[in-house]
This record gives C-alpha cells, structure tokens and sequence, in this order.
C-alpha cells in the first residue's frame, strides 16, 4: 500500500498535515478576495480630492482634535514638532480609501514582530514598517518584563502608533497634512472656548496634577511670567503635554530637575514672607491678581 493510501485510511497520518494545509490556503484565499473587494470598490468610487480635502479641513476646525493634533519633543538642542497619530488617523479617515492598522505577526522569546502599513486602494501607494517590541518597560527599577497578555497588547500598539503615522503621512500629499496643521493652528488660535487665562490656568493646573511640574518650573523654561502668554505659548503647552502623554519625551526634557530644585527650595519661605502672584481664572489678560498669605499645610 502506497503512503498516499495509507494516509486517507489512517487519519492520525495523513489529516493534520492536510488539514493545516488546507486552512492556511482557505485563509489566504478569503484575504485575497477581500483585498480585491476593496481595490475594485476604490476604482468604483475614487475619491473627489477636493471634497475630501474638504472635509479634512472641516475635521481640524474641531477644537477637541486640534488640541491633541501636534507634539513636540526637545532633540539635539532644537524642538522638533509634527503632526500626531490623533491628526493623522482623521486625516486618513476623511482622505477615503485608504487601508492602514497595525498587525501582530509572531510572539517569540519575549518579544513580538508586528507591522505597520498604509496602503491608498486607487494609486497603490503603500509604506509598511515591520518594528520588534520587546515585551518589557522601563521602571526606576529597570527594566519590568511584561507576561499579560493585555499589557503585551498596549505595548505593542504604543509602539505601533508611531510607525503607522509615518506610513499614513507617507502617503497623504505633503500640501494636505500641511493644511490641516495650519487648520488646527488656526482653531486654537481664534475658536477656542474660554478667555486664554482660563486656558493656561487649567494647563498649568493639569501639569502639576499630573507631572508634578509647579508654575514657576514653566515660567523659567519660557523665559517671562504666565500672565504674559500668548495663544501661541498655549499651543506650545499643549505640544509638550501631548508628547508627554504620548511618550514621545519626558518632563525633564522640558523641565529639568535641577531647575526643579532650585525653584522648590524657597517656596515655603516665598509663601511665609511675600505674597505669591499667580495666574487665576478670572483675571484679566494684563493684570495678575495677587493671592493673600496661605498657611503651610
């Protein structure tokens, strides 16, 4: 009796091999389809690129995106800027016909290979960035290996979203992403909600919520008082907290802890001796409001 006969009568032989097989043909068959459903409904229904411009630039004059749009991140002594993952995933929503995401390919050895891709269905225009996430995190401890299964997933979407916003802005035309970095500028600028000392006392309020960084460590890395802030201080406030939020630096990038130090050190006696000028919520934007003596906790 021939193998190939013995295989058929004996299924512990012969199915496995067949049926693995056979799944991984069925799966690359019904990716290929879909990849063909979705090329033929581009060609069906390309994209009017003035519309779709349109509707990029209506998106950005959305305050609640044009605030997470930008992030900056201090580099070789120059601020480095651009457009974050937030804008370039509305952008490429509003563009049309695009598919982009984030794939895990394989899980080895304590790490993963995924891939990021952007791919336009009507020009055939694709970046792709295959990436290696090891699973582990960076503690004051050093470094903290990852075995959820969960925390291997955010990891690698973490890292992730970085690649696939260089694929989309690889593909988008330069002249739009610009636009809509003008368009977010623009909306921060004059259709903010708020007077602008509402905003930057909030702001200065959330960074030492969160990031335990006081006024005073703001006012000197600017250079002048937070009652002078412009709108374009704010916008840049806004920067360096999405790049912090995001990962894409860390406070003692933009506030060093020897500053820290030096503007910490007095500040019980600031409060005991002189009364502290602070910006509040109700001021007006060329006269700070002087706060009364407060007792030390």
């Amino acid at each position: 009796m021939s193998n190939l006969a013995e295989q058929f009568i004996n299924p512990q032989m012969g199915q496995p091999q067949f049926q693995g097989g056979a799944l991984a043909q069925a799966s690359a068959s019904r990716e290929m389809e879909e990849v063909k459903g979705q090329i033929f409904m581009a060609k069906q229904f390309p994209r009017n690129v003035f519309q779709a411009e349109q509707r990029v630039l209506d998106t950005c004059k959305r305050p609640a995106l044009a605030q997470t749009a930008m992030y900056s991140y201090p580099k070789g002594g120059t601020k480095v800027t651009g457009p974050s993952i937030r804008l370039a995933e509305a952008i490429a929503q509003n563009w049309g016909n695009l598919s982009y995401g984030i794939q895990e390919l394989e899980q080895r050895n304590g790490e993963s290979v995924a891939k990021a891709f952007c791919w336009d269905l009507e020009t055939n225009v694709r970046q792709e960035k295959v990436f290696t996430v090891k699973h582990a995190i960076g503690t004051k401890k050093g470094l903290k290996q990852l075995t959820d299964p969960r925390d291997i997933y955010e990891k690698v979407a973490n890292d992730g979203a970085r690649r696939l916003r260089s694929c989309i802005l690889g593909v988008i035309p330069g002249d739009i992403v610009d636009k809509a970095v003008l368009q977010c500028t623009e909306t921060l600028a004059g259709n903010s909600k708020g007077p602008l000392k509402d905003r930057i006392a909030s702001m200065l309020k959330g960074f030492k919520d969160h990031y335990r960084v006081t006024q005073e460590m703001v006012e000197t890395k600017f250079g002048y008082n937070a009652d002078s802030f412009s709108e374009y201080d704010y916008v840049e406030l806004l920067n360096i907290a999405n790049s912090l939020k995001d990962g894409m630096s860390k406070v003692e990038d933009w506030f060093p802890k020897d500053d820290a130090k030096n503007q910490s050190s007095g500040l019980g006696e600031a409060f005991k001796d002189e009364r502290k000028t602070e910006v509040k919520p109700d001021a007006p934007n060329d006269i700070p409001v002087e706060q009364p003596e407060l007792p030390l906790e």
